[in-house]
């Protein structure tokens, strides 16, 4: 049994690092598949002569490291031919409450690859937040989300930030080269009709729309948690990793940040479910069953009316369940406080 059980464990292993080898491998895809050959042959005749030499098994494990000491040194980059949405890396200055965002993007979209690039520069006073908000963006699988934080200012502006892959010119997103180093990762800072008027208007997905009970200093730190991140890629770019470092577990990696309680939970990953682990935690509003709640939360329809109205983020959020007071989870509240009139 410990043999059969070592033989799994030897050839996920042995398929992984091919999968290393011939995804972030050398560009010619002769010398990467001779590269997998010997290394799934080297494998292979390590692990049988491991069962009467011990040094073979010893050298199967060093074999494994150096591959994996190579992986890991492949370095991210900020000097490549990138697509033209995520061309410039946004930045942002603190001067007291108040900051400074650069290279904000606003685009005026035709179709999901006719735009009009605008890159803006907007100033937010973080003195004025009144919420966070988050959007559920759905487009296959049940099991798999997109999701955005969005803050809410008291003058109607809202800042919203998706996390995603800065992909290069001709370079289309892979769910299996994601979990390899073949995207850097990148933080949309945008207007709302242009990171979320996209995919309602012109990828057609279903967003969802759900305003958080979090305290608003917490909802503040979060965004200087994010921020701050964005100000370092800079000069320390970071790897996308679809299950290490993706738009959930990256969130994830924020809040923890500003020490707010968000215990591991299979929905993480499974992030299609992520609306029903909020509501389960009491972070949306509870007072509605969930299945009320998430179809009042659908903003298609009210998205594609907005198009490129100035008033999207207003218009998206008509009729949409009210934002719950902040509570210690598991304490009772009052339905009044939720409900609006319909």
């Amino acid at each position: 049994m410990a043999r059969f059980c070592l033989a799994v464990i030897v050839l996920a292993a042995t398929a992984w690092g091919g999968l290393m080898l011939w995804i972030d491998g050398p560009s010619s895809r002769a010398v990467a598949g001779a590269l997998v050959t010997v290394w799934a042959a080297a494998g292979g005749i390590l692990f049988i002569v491991s069962g009467r030499r011990r040094w073979a098994l010893g050298a199967l494990v060093a074999v494994h490291l150096l591959l994996w000491g190579w992986w890991l040194a492949i370095p991210p980059s900020n000097d490549r031919d990138w697509m033209r949405d995520v061309a410039r890396l946004p930045s942002a200055e603190f001067e007291g409450d108040v900051v400074t965002i650069r290279n904000l993007r606003n685009f005026e979209y035709r179709s999901e690859d006719d735009y009009t690039e605008r890159w803006e520069e907007r100033r937010f006073d973080l003195s004025r937040l009144t919420g966070l908000d988050i959007f559920f963006s759905n487009w296959g699988s049940e099991l798999i989300s997109h999701t955005i934080l969005s803050w809410e200012f008291d003058d109607g502006e809202h800042l919203a930030i998706s996390i995603e892959t800065r992909k290069e010119v001709g370079e289309s997103y892979s769910a299996v080269r994601g979990f390899f180093r073949q995207y850097e990762l990148y933080y949309v800072v945008a207007d709302e009709r242009d990171v979320i008027g996209l995919r309602t208007n012109h990828r057609l997905e279903d967003v969802y729309l759900y305003r958080l009970s979090v305290p608003i200093p917490r909802a503040r730190a979060i965004l200087v948690s994010y921020l701050e991140r964005i100000n370092s890629f800079r000069t320390k770019p970071v790897w996308y990793n679809a299950l290490t470092h993706n738009c959930t577990t990256t969130i994830r990696f924020h809040a923890q940040q500003v020490a707010i309680d968000n215990p591991w939970n299979w929905r993480i990953l499974a992030n299609g479910y992520g609306d029903e682990l909020l509501y389960m935690r009491q972070m949306l509003n509870t007072a509605l069953p969930f299945t009320e709640l998430r179809a009042r939360s659908d903003i298609g329809d009210r998205a594609r009316a907005a198009d490129q109205d100035p008033a999207f983020s207003t218009r998206i959020r008509e009729d949409l369940p009210a934002r719950p007071p902040y509570r210690i989870r598991g304490t009772p509240v009052r339905t009044s406080q939720l409900v609006r009139d319909r």
